[in-house]
């Protein structure tokens, strides 16, 4: 096993830190690049009838594959189609109806330049991600955005580093840009990922985790202590709403009241609810989002909530147990 010397350890954090800044310059400089061609690439995005059809050989087809989904997570209709296997009939894929978007640093990658001729017969609109803007590629293409890096940052100037990375800023900056002049929403992106914790965040709503209906514990302000210890005792939330005779919240008496009253000394037992809760508690509403409700609890500090319709009146109660088995938090 190798063991990095002192000398050695120091060399390989100064090469890190020099990747890093070779890498970060050449995302800058792509910066003043940016102008017509840019704005028109997006036009054609936010107009393409069909799909974006990327394609790219070798490291650019890595990145390619995550600007397609990128794209396709934002709202772009998107996939990756290989350019070796396109010349094979997988170019069939490919209508008039889409938009290509081909990188290559070089510009001049064999089996993507073969297939260039027949992308333009068919009247394709065809935006090119390319370093060499002299390139074959950038000669067919309609638009042309410029990717071009002063040097690699590996120490032999071959290994494409700094030039996928200019060509995975400009596709983030391209799905960025389309997504905007969209409109598209977090809404929209969680329903791209309902799979996901974003996903969940972003549509589980307090009315889809709450309790409802009988597993409500209350009670009204009438109610004396020993049937209020009863119902939270029933419904095992840790907490009772009290409500008047139209269902509007008066208070909340929860464990934590509970404590603090034996605490104290307090004879409970020929109290009524009204003399034990704790008026105006926090509430949310069940259209508001769970996300919402968590950082709600978070804010004021409390484990759970009461949940009110439009009117105030109680239709819900919900804890932190509860948004933990949503995969909300």
């Amino acid at each position: 096993m190798r063991t990095l010397t002192g000398e050695q350890a120091k060399k390989t954090l100064d090469l890190a830190v020099q990747t890093l800044t070779i890498e970060a310059q050449a995302i800058t400089a792509l910066t003043s690049r940016l102008g017509n061609p840019f704005l028109q690439a997006v036009q054609a995005l936010l107009n393409v009838k069909g799909r974006v059809v990327v394609m790219g050989m070798g490291k650019s087809g890595h990145i390619g594959r995550k600007i397609a989904a990128t794209l396709a997570s934002t709202g772009t209709p998107a996939f990756f189609v290989h350019p070796a296997e396109a010349s094979h009939g997988d170019l069939g894929m490919v209508t008039s109806q889409d938009v290509v978007l081909a990188l290559s640093n070089s510009g001049e990658s064999e089996e993507l330049s073969a297939i260039l001729p027949v992308i333009k017969r068919q009247g394709i609109v065809l935006i090119a991600i390319t370093g060499n803007t002299q390139s074959t590629l950038a000669q067919h293409a309609h638009m042309v955005l410029d990717s071009a890096v002063d040097k690699e940052a590996c120490p032999m100037n071959l290994a494409p580093t700094a030039s996928t990375t200019a060509q995975l800023a400009l596709g983030d900056a391209l799905a960025v840009a389309v997504l905007d002049a969209r409109g598209f929403s977090p809404e929209d992106f969680a329903r791209s990922h309902p799979g996901g914790s974003l996903g969940r965040k972003l549509l589980t709503h307090v009315s889809d985790v709450m309790r409802k209906d009988q597993a409500v514990p209350s009670v009204l302000g009438t109610t004396y202590f020993t049937d209020l210890m009863r119902e939270m005792s029933d419904k095992g939330l840790g907490l009772s709403a009290v409500v008047d005779a139209a269902g509007l919240v008066l208070g909340i008496f929860t464990d934590g009241d509970l404590r603090r009253l034996i605490e104290k000394g307090v004879d409970v037992r020929s109290l009524q609810a009204s003399e034990v809760m704790t008026a105006h508690p926090t509430t949310i509403r069940a259209q508001a989002l769970a996300a919402e409700a968590a950082q709600l609890m978070e804010h004021k500090r409390i484990t759970s909530l009461l949940v009110v319709d439009e009117g105030g009146r109680l239709c819900g109660a919900l804890n932190s147990n509860d948004l933990m088995r949503a995969k909300v938090i």
